[in-house]
This record gives structure tokens, C-alpha cells and sequence, in this order.
């Protein structure tokens, strides 16, 4: 199990008021700290490669994701954190399941002599899998090729994308012992506090 199989923007304005009644020092203070804010609020977001753009809503967020076949009795929790990587030339997505009973590192980045965007995702487990990825509108789509599964799957294609609430949903399915299979899916919700925990 991954996040994806693994897999899984805001610019503030600005409002300026300052009083008549203030003096001038006090003009001066205030003008002083607005630029300054304005200064921050609009300076520009980090680069990301242009091809990396499409990944931008994900980026600083952290995902609680619920898995659907997750029960009271036996929860399936998975914790996905996505960041700016490499200057901007890679993202990073740590994700741990179940309070780091399993987990594993992303990282996308732009194939440039194949032009294709790519990753590379190692696990916990000791297996990894290098894949690609396509966008149909917003949802992202990966195929990936998996080596060392003990359960036999050599394959995975996944499904990811944005909710307008912010909710991120994932689906999968598995070529295992030579099959297509039902993979998992899962709902991720905005979890700030949410920790990725390795043991």
C-alpha cells in the first residue's frame, strides 16, 4: 500500500489604511510597516519547474487520508506530506501509514531528454518503483514499474486529484501474478498538524 500507491496558494491581498488623524511620525510608522507588509504579501512564490507547475495546489500540504477499506477495528490511516524539492526542480512527498507501520519518499521530477515527468518512490518495505506521470485536466495519472513486491505486483496505475474543498482522492489498480486488480482508494483531507512518522 502507498499514498498514491503511493501512489498522496494563496496570495493575500493587501489593504492599506491610514488614518488622517495620525501624526506624522505615526504616518511615517505605519506607511513604514505597510510597504513592509506588502513587501511580503505579494513577493513572489517559490519557482517550481515549469513542467512541476501542475503539482503547485499540492505543495506545503499535508493529507490525513482515510483508505476505503479502512474499519473502527482495523483503521487504515495514511499521512502524506508534499513539499518543494531541489530548488524547486523536484517535489517531495513523505508519507506514512499507520503511525509508521509502512511508509515510503516520492520524488517527481521532469525527465528532460524524454520530456516526460517521472518519479522515483522507495519504501519501508524494501521494494520501489519508478513511474510516470500524465495530467488529464487536473487529475494526475501514474503508471508505475515495481520491483521486489513479495506480493507479486509488478505493476500499478493510480489516479489522484483535487476536490474544490481541497479533499484529495486516489484510486489504484495492480497487475499482480499477471492480473489486473482492484487496488485501494482513499479520501485525504488537510491535516496541517499531521505528522509522517518513521520508526
Amino acid at each position: 500500500m502507498r499514498s498514491l500507491f503511493n501512489k498522496q496558494l494563496i496570495l493575500s491581498s493587501l489593504v492599506f489604511f491610514i488614518s488622517v488623524s495620525l501624526s506624522a511620525n505615526e504616518k511615517d510608522k505605519s506607511s513604514t510597516q505597510s510597504a513592509k507588509t506588502a513587501a511580503t504579501q505579494q513577493s513572489p512564490q517559490p519557482s517550481l519547474h515549469p513542467k512541476l507547475e501542475l503539482f503547485r495546489p499540492f505543495i506545503n500540504q499535508t493529507y490525513r487520508g482515510e483508505f476505503a477499506s479502512s474499519t473502527p477495528d482495523k483503521p487504515v490511516i495514511d499521512v502524506s506530506k508534499w513539499e518543494r524539492h531541489l530548488n524547486g526542480n523536484a517535489i517531495r512527498i513523505t508519507h506514512s501509514l499507520n503511525e509508521g507501520s509502512y511508509g515510503g519518499e516520492t520524488l517527481i521530477f521532469y525527465d528532460k531528454p524524454n520530456d516526460k515527468i517521472r518519479y522515483f518512490y522507495f519504501t519501508t518495505e524494501g521494494f520501489f518503483t519508478e513511474a510516470e506521470v500524465t495530467f488529464d485536466g487536473s487529475t494526475m495519472i501514474s503508471h508505475e514499474k515495481v520491483t521486489g513486491n513479495q506480493n507479486g505486483i509488478t505493476e500499478v496505475k493510480a489516479k489522484a486529484w483535487l476536490t474544490p474543498e481541497g479533499i484529495m482522492q486516489t484510486q489504484s489498480e495492480y497487475l499482480q501474478n499477471g492480473k489486473w486488480v482492484p487496488g485501494h482508494s482513499a479520501t485525504y483531507k488537510p491535516a496541517p498538524d499531521a505528522k509522517v512518522i518513521f520508526k
